[in-house]
């Protein structure tokens, strides 16, 4: 469903003049079209498959799966996102880690990016979009387990309220084998590696 532009900048016309300002200066004249502009980018997931990233995989072969341990993993760190979060209208922004236990397939590693991208241009908070792409993943490629950690900081954090300007959150989705912390300990140590 594509995002109706002449709506949105109507409502932020509307939006200015209810704050007071005159949406008709110079300075804000473009403004309500500007915003539909970005929020026609910013919620460009709403409605779309975000597992359609996953259609072209490739099968591997491979011996019997490891009971606990996360060997045979393939990890793609440092995703970056943005999203824009439901309850204020602001945007978040961070990095995503994935990693996962292949079955009998795998999926080219420019796929884990695009389901990101896909599940965050949508109203959305940390914890579900976390859980959304744990979920697309472990079924788009009927995965043994994934990880999916997201570190972000909030808008609603850092520019209202008490303004915490340092503060971020980290989320963990995990499902299958890597849902035990311990199965999980080394690809957690993974992501934070080499970074100081």
């Amino acid at each position: 469903m594509a995002v109706d532009r002449d709506r949105v900048a109507a409502l932020v016309y509307e939006i200015l003049e209810a704050i007071g300002e005159d949406p008709d200066r110079p300075g804000l004249k473009a403004t309500p079209q500007r915003v539909a502009d970005s929020y026609a980018e910013f919620f460009a997931g709403v409605g779309e498959d975000a597992s359609a990233p996953l259609q072209h995989t490739i099968s591997i072969s491979h011996g019997p799966a490891p009971e606990t341990s996360p060997s045979g993993a393939v990890m793609l760190r440092d995703i970056h996102f943005r999203s824009v979060c439901e309850h204020h209208l602001l945007l978040f922004r961070g990095k995503a880690h994935i990693a996962y236990l292949p079955g009998d397939k795998v999926v080219g590693l420019g796929a884990l990016p695009k389901v990101v991208d896909v599940l965050a241009a949508r109203p959305q908070v940390q914890e579900r979009l976390g859980e959304q792409i744990a979920d697309t993943i472990a079924e788009g490629l009927e995965t043994r387990g994934v990880l999916v950690v997201l570190e972000a900081t909030h808008g609603c954090v850092t520019m209202r309220g008490e303004r915490q300007r340092e503060a971020s959150t980290v989320t963990i989705a995990a499902r299958g084998e890597l849902a035990e912390p311990a199965a999980r300990a080394e690809l957690i140590a993974l992501i934070g590696a080499g970074r100081e």
